[in-house]
């Protein structure tokens, strides 16, 4: 037992020492996305007690070991927390913490993937970690500004027109997942 952890700790050193910076920096950026969507997600009473010191854990584990399911178990984590603040809390709904929520997420995902390819001492040029990230800053924004404008647009729509329409646009997802899911089967 003693000697698996000498061997990891040496592991951790070795990384440590060999690291280089982009690579690190995309980790901290894993992390931080990680942590901001964890303390906007679960109730404002949990940030300053014992019981956040698991949920920041394991949203920064993504950024220690990108490769493995930590990125999808702490995007379930952040879920968890929203629907426990917001259905067991009875907190309201706010547009600044949805978007929040959704654009950490995002970028602590996509941040995931580039981090999954990125050996940790991987020389790397600053344009290929700023292209990822404005593209990813791309897909936040228009997606931002499409919320906020659907959301406009429902108060108006209100009623039986706009259920129906969400149905059909439902459908119409569902639609097309199953035939690209064939297609790509088929190749």
């Amino acid at each position: 037992m003693f000697t698996l952890f000498a061997r990891k700790l040496a592991g951790a050193k070795t990384v440590l020492t060999r690291a280089t910076i982009l690579p690190f920096l995309v980790r901290c950026g894993i992390a931080l996305c990680g942590l901001v969507a964890m303390a906007v997600a679960w109730p404002q009473a949990m940030l300053g007690s014992q019981f956040f010191v698991p949920l920041a854990l394991v949203a920064i584990y993504p950024a220690v070991a990108p490769r493995g399911r930590g990125a999808t178990f702490a995007a379930l984590a952040v879920v968890a927390g929203w629907l426990v603040d917001t259905v067991m809390e009875d907190a309201a709904v706010s547009l600044w913490r949805v978007l929040t929520i959704a654009t950490a997420l995002y970028l602590g995902h996509s941040l995931t993937a580039l981090a999954a390819v990125l050996p940790y001492d991987a020389v790397v040029n600053v344009d290929v970690v700023g292209v990822w990230l404005a593209r990813a800053l791309t897909v936040v924004l228009i997606s931002a500004v499409l919320t906020v404008a659907i959301l406009g647009l429902t108060a108006d729509l209100a009623g039986s027109a706009f259920l129906v329409a969400t149905l059909v646009g439902l459908v119409g997802a569902a639609g097309a997942t199953l035939l690209i899911a064939r297609l790509v089967r088929r190749v």
